[in-house]
């Protein structure tokens, strides 16, 4: 089918069109996924499966020492320049054996803490020293993904998340019929090595071209560069993580373990769609951002993606919401507390859409103060409002402080910005007149 003018002319839009195929599919296995995985562990099964996510977008910041961001931006400014890139990488492979080693020891040694911590009970000790063992694959899999990102590689990057999603799936399916809750757990902990094996298989050549395995040493020339985005991410990818499994531990022990699932199920209803964006944001959206020095180029570039992706979103949102019901009745039947959780998590996403946008800004830019003041804030917003909310609302709360605090953390975003571009033209503007 051919792809019409108006698509084929906008970058964005062509990636927009690609990746709402790949999500689509996603979203068809996903819900048959859950479908399959509430009948046979029900929520409270669930919600253990929701703490080992949680966990492994924790490590894959840790282990990677939160360099993907720095690598998407320096991949794009610095393709053509190769000594550049071997300094890029050769840090960047420093850093992520550092993390990796500390993750590992820490997940091996402390097993049977962290297993109480995240599931009530010492059961799961072995799952997460199995965990531990595939950290190494967790930080390929983040530093790759980052050339694949950093080059713009769209097409390539689909292809790979999708294989890998299906294969990963697959996994899941036989473990789960055949070991039940454990074997769904292991083949959750297995998906990084296979997205790495398809990386490999499918990206190879192209990652040949860019990083010269053999030619990478032990040394660290952009330490100073990329522990700006080490920093930045600690604060997104660790703190976040670990405060969606300290609210989850909360409700199960305040509450109920289904009532935790319930809040994971419609977590992770949120996130499925919610990847839409993401591949978007390091595709297209931060790679733009590095290139553009102007408060006019920005504002224009802002909206333009607005254009391209509010209405989109808001359209699907508004029929997940719509459709919750039907949505409740095939993934989880008889869940029927989740229905008054939509309409807080959904419009909380659509500003949290939104608010992303303009705080890329602070990524491509690196202004790691403006970054960190407002992740921290949003962050501490949550975790406060969900705690508080928690005894008057119960589940309902949580989805409420998501709403609270993305609200907020757009007006903040937004005034750091205007700040920041008003601060810029003023200094133009004197240096304008010293010149004169």
């Amino acid at each position: 089918m051919k792809i019409p003018q108006f698509i084929r002319a906008n970058l964005l839009l062509k990636m927009t069109s690609l990746n709402a195929v790949v999500v689509g599919i996603r979203l068809v296995i996903s819900a048959v996924m859950q479908r399959i995985i509430y009948e046979l562990v029900g929520a409270e099964g669930q919600y253990k499966i929701g703490q080992l996510r949680s966990l492994e977008q924790l490590l894959m910041s840790v282990t990677s020492m939160g360099v993907f961001n720095g690598v998407v931006k320096y991949l794009a400014e610095h393709k053509e320049d190769k000594p550049q890139l071997q300094k890029l990488f050769s840090t960047a492979f420093v850093f992520s054996t550092i993390g990796t080693t500390v993750a590992a020891v820490t997940l091996f040694f402390s097993a049977s803490f962290l297993s109480e911590y995240l599931f009530g009970t010492s059961d799961f000790e072995y799952l997460l020293k199995f965990v531990a063992v595939l950290t190494p694959a967790v930080a390929l899999q983040r530093i790759f993904d980052g050339v694949i990102n950093g080059l713009s590689q769209y097409k390539k990057y689909a292809k790979i998340q999708l294989i890998s999603y299906v294969l990963s799936a697959a996994l899941l399916l036989a473990c789960l019929y055949s070991y039940n809750l454990d074997g769904a757990l292991v083949a959750i902990a297995l998906a990084p090595a296979i997205q790495v094996g398809m990386i490999l298989i499918i990206f190879y050549k192209v990652l040949r071209e860019y990083i010269q395995f053999k030619e990478l040493s032990f040394k660290t020339p952009m330490a100073k560069s990329l522990l700006a985005f080490t920093l930045m991410s600690f604060v997104s990818s660790i703190l976040l993580p670990f405060v969606e499994i300290d609210i989850r531990a909360m409700l199960a022990e305040t509450l109920s373990e289904r009532d935790a699932g319930v809040w994971t199920n419609m977590s992770f209803i949120s996130k499925n769609y919610m990847v839409f964006s993401g591949s978007l944001f390091t595709l297209y959206v931060l790679p733009k951002f590095a290139s553009i020095y102007t408060g006019r180029d920005f504002k224009k570039e802002v909206l333009t993606i607005y254009k391209t992706l509010l209405p989109i979103f808001g359209v699907g949102m508004v029929l997940v919401f719509l459709l919750r019901n039907v949505i409740i009745e095939l993934l989880y039947p008889g869940l029927t507390e989740m229905a008054p959780l939509f309409k807080w998590q959904l419009i909380g996403d659509f500003i949290r859409l939104g608010s992303l946008v303009l705080a890329h800004q602070f990524l491509a830019k690196k202004m790691v103060r403006n970054f960190i003041f407002s992740e921290i804030f949003s962050i501490a917003t949550f975790f406060g409002l969900s705690y508080y909310l928690v005894q008057f609302y119960e589940v309902e709360g949580i989805v409420m402080a998501h709403f609270i605090r993305y609200v907020l953390y757009f007006l903040l975003v937004a005034f750091l910005l205007w700040r920041h571009f008003t601060n810029q033209r003023k200094q133009r503007l004197k240096a304008q007149k010293i010149e004169e």
